[in-house]
């Protein structure tokens, strides 16, 4: 679960990491009277579910408060684009209105998962306010990490060594070595999948602060933390992204024309792939589980129809816990209630898969059933053409 970053840094100051002062606005006249409280120039700042904000103009300092209304005015409403929401963009509906510092200094702290050894990773670099897959592809050297001990958490020596190696020095030294700690137990007690500030700043008084602050929370760990569901903006979701998380069906949509059903996200990968190779482009990815029912299977269904960019459907079913007949069941079904108009292809193997495609074959609809994976992959993007 993506959350803003006025919410991210509101967890963080929970953990005592350093963060500027800030007021929430949805109206002009609420950006306004959020400047005049805070005083002096402001930032005022697009909440949305994406980086690069700055460079599709969703950042700008106001000098007083009336010139935060004005920015305000044309902000609020507009559809922002940046490289990580694509052409279609997000209406800006919050805005963050955050004091000014002096800054002496950029650096980028995060943690993410490092998946080759198991564990958290620590990352800081002195190149801070840039993005740190640049940084890490171009000067690597420059990115220093610290493993993080699963029942430890990121220590004290650890810290004080990343904040010495990114330069920081003195008093300054110990307040970044602090913030660190304390960015490390928010980023723990929550479950996230990601903690990430950039800039993390050393401002001209020798202080500290989060200027900017992303964290994402690990879905299956909701429910230990159903007081942060609060914070879920369904309105920075893809609305069939939504509904499809009401099923508990893990959908993702895709810029292609060839809709996927598929349980296990192994498979879904491999026939995405495998879409691609036969000259297609995947719609989606939408993993129905490995214990789907015929409920599920009619609501899979009718949300890759929903998609009006879908010229075709493969199917492509190993089963095991969800026997292919229960998949069938629940496809015919929803051919039945929705009156499907695009094709489909059908692939099955494993449990009951004979008698799946009885259940096919004696439904009446013209469905195409194919025999692997590349022979429906095949099959689909000829159709969909």
């Amino acid at each position: 679960m993506k959350i803003h970053e006025y919410q991210a840094k509101a967890l963080l100051a929970k953990h005592n990491v350093p963060v500027p002062r800030g007021v929430v606005a949805t109206t002009p006249q609420e950006a306004e009277d959020a400047a005049k409280k805070i005083g002096g120039s402001v930032v005022v700042k697009a909440q949305i579910h994406a980086g690069g904000r700055g460079k599709g103009g969703g950042v700008k300092i106001a000098k007083d408060s009336s010139e935060a209304r004005a920015i305000a005015e044309k902000m609020l409403g507009m559809t922002l684009v940046t490289h990580q929401t694509g052409p279609e963009g997000r209406v800006v509906q919050r805005l963050l209105i955050e004091e000014t510092l002096p800054i002496a200094h950029e650096f980028y702290l995060g943690i993410v998962l490092d998946r080759a050894i198991g564990k958290n990773v620590f990352m800081a670099s002195a190149d801070g306010g840039v993005e740190i897959e640049e940084v890490a592809a171009k000067t690597p050297e420059r990115l220093l990490k610290e493993a993080i001990e699963p029942g430890l958490g990121l220590t004290a020596f650890q810290a004080r060594k990343l904040a010495f190696g990114i330069g920081f020095t003195g008093a300054a030294a110990n307040l970044a070595a602090s913030a660190m700690l304390a960015l490390a137990k928010a980023n723990d007690s929550i479950d996230a999948s990601l903690a990430e500030i950039n800039p993390f700043i050393l401002t001209k008084d020798e202080k500290v602060y989060a200027l900017d602050a992303k964290m994402n929370i690990d879905d299956n760990a909701m429910f230990r933390h159903k007081d942060l569901l609060e914070l879920r903006d369904l309105n920075e979701e893809d609305p069939l992204e939504v509904e499809a998380s009401k099923f508990g069906l893990n959908y993702i949509k895709l810029d292609g024309n060839v809709a996927c059903m598929v349980n296990g996200a192994g498979l879904a990968m491999a026939t995405m792939d495998i879409i691609k190779y036969a000259g297609g482009s995947p719609a989606n990815f939408l993993d129905v589980g490995g214990g789907a029912n015929a409920e599920q299977v009619k609501n899979a269904f009718r949300i890759l129809l929903s998609d009006p960019a879908v010229k075709a459907v493969l199917i492509n079913i190993f089963g095991g816990i969800l026997r292919c007949d229960t998949l069938a069941n629940g496809v015919v079904a929803a051919a039945r209630d929705l009156g499907i108009k695009v094709p489909v292809v059908i692939r099955m193997e494993g449990t009951n898969v004979e008698l799946g495609r009885q259940v096919l074959m004696d439904s009446g609809f013209n469905f195409t059933v194919a025999d692997g994976m590349r022979d429906a992959a095949e099959k689909v993007v000829g159709l969909a053409k």
